[in-house]
């Protein structure tokens, strides 16, 4: 039996023993392949390579304190591949086999889903691309669906700490009416130029503004913002930004702790009414946003004076780890037990 140290995992990739494929071809998807291979053929003219047909997902299976393992709404992962592939024209996989292959993917890797308390957890990245080969810009006739998991340490090594974040006016991550709410890599690309010079800058990530206007709050790095004031939870809504899973989550619980919530177009200026602000997302689950910076304005919007994350933020937080770790139950029906 390997032996892991897992309190040292960095959240990054390592090999693990198996990965699952599918292919679709005659329009109609292939069964479910195992593969111990961290390497795929494609053709040198597939449309994923070349005209951005590529879509993927993103979520953790979680061991409990019971030895059970757990999922955390999986289906809405697979309702919003189903959605990203009609968005950008390819065959979208069925939710019944989603399943199928995460439950395989997770029973195949079992050694691989770090032990409860350890803070690790085994994060699963399906991902679906054009590999039908096209040379004139149009839909590929074939489609490949892969997931593979690799366990990942903690986001924030010694607790959750906040984060300082940079105002972005000369980098536009997605239109409105573009692709900006699905989950396709070419959202990603276009917002590296402005996440490396934030990075650069000494900041944590950067704020993108509303590509027509920038006037308004649209997506936080990789992630959705918050700001939360007056028992208010009240997250950015645009024509281009992911819907993320963990918001629509932090929306409901926020709701069952008492606090209100809104989803609306959240103006730059109203940074400066926030008592606690945040990013929320997979990875980190929530990170806490100590400053912001706005260069334009030369102006400093403080939400962590004493270096701490707020109090209605760690709430939402440990509510949330807490029925996806299953220590506590789940009165929404999020998580699945991986049997």
């Amino acid at each position: 039996m390997e032996k892991f140290d897992w309190g040292c995992l960095p959240f990054g990739y390592m090999k693990t023993d198996y990965n699952i494929r599918c292919v679709y071809r005659n329009g109609k998807w292939g069964k479910l392949e195992v593969s111990d291979s961290e390497y795929i053929d494609i053709h040198i003219a597939a449309t994923g390579l070349h005209y951005g047909q590529e879509a993927f997902e993103g979520l953790k299976a979680y061991m409990g304190n019971d030895g059970k393992i757990r999922l955390f709404r999986w289906e809405e992962n697979a309702k919003r591949l189903i959605a990203s592939a009609d968005g950008i024209k390819m065959a979208a996989f069925p939710v019944n086999m989603f399943r199928e292959a995460l439950f395989k993917v997770i029973h195949l890797n079992k050694k691989f889903v770090p032990p409860y308390g350890s803070g690790a957890t085994l994060y699963i990245r399906p991902l679906l691309f054009g590999s039908g080969a096209e040379v004139g810009v149009k839909p590929a006739s074939e489609y490949t669906f892969l997931v593979f998991v690799t366990p990942v340490g903690p986001y924030f090594k010694d607790g959750i700490k906040p984060v300082n974040m940079l105002i972005c006016r000369d980098v536009d991550r997605a239109a409105p009416l573009g692709t900006g709410i699905y989950k396709v890599g070419g959202n990603y690309a276009a917002s590296m130029r402005a996440i490396i010079a934030a990075r650069d800058g000494g900041y944590s990530n950067t704020i993108f503004l509303d590509a027509k206007e920038k006037k308004y709050i649209d997506e936080c790095g990789p992630a959705n913002f918050f700001g939360i004031r007056d028992n208010i939870y009240i997250t950015p809504k645009s024509e281009s930004i992911l819907n993320s899973i963990t918001n629509m989550s932090l929306i409901e619980i926020a709701g069952s702790l008492g606090m209100k919530t809104e989803r609306r177009q959240v103006p730059v200026e109203e940074l400066s009414s926030f008592v606690e602000a945040g990013a929320c997302g997979t990875a980190a689950v929530i990170s806490p946003i100590g400053k912001i910076f706005d260069p334009e304005k030369n102006k400093i919007y403080e939400y962590c004076k004493d270096g701490k994350p707020g109090s209605e933020t760690m709430k939402l937080y440990n509510k949330l780890t807490s029925i996806q770790n299953g220590d506590e139950p789940d009165p929404f029906g999020w998580v699945t037990i991986v049997e």
